[in-house]
């Protein structure tokens, strides 16, 4: 298993369009892939799941991966959070 914490930097958080942009890149890699946010855990392969993270602005995020790809996934993921989905950034 490999973790990183990443800070989200965009203004909206993981609203719809951040939200299926994370959910696209992580169904790009065979391990699976986790959000931990407030305590809760939830699937970064699901755009339900995702949505109903609440995921805002300023949210300190752990993202973790098991399998084969999980250090390629972990780190391209934290990438796409810290560049802000291509929105204004915050931070």
């Amino acid at each position: 298993m490999f973790k990183r914490n990443v800070k989200v930097m965009n203004k909206s958080g993981l609203h719809a369009r951040p939200a299926a942009m994370f959910v696209q890149e992580a169904s790009k890699f065979q391990s699976g892939v986790e959000i931990f946010s407030n305590a809760k855990k939830f699937n970064a392969k699901s755009i339900i799941s995702i949505l109903s993270s609440g995921i805002m602005c300023g949210t300190e995020i752990e993202i973790c991966a098991d399998g084969i790809d999980e250090v390629e996934a972990v780190n391209q993921l934290a990438e796409l959070v810290e560049s802000g989905f291509g929105e204004e950034k915050i931070f």
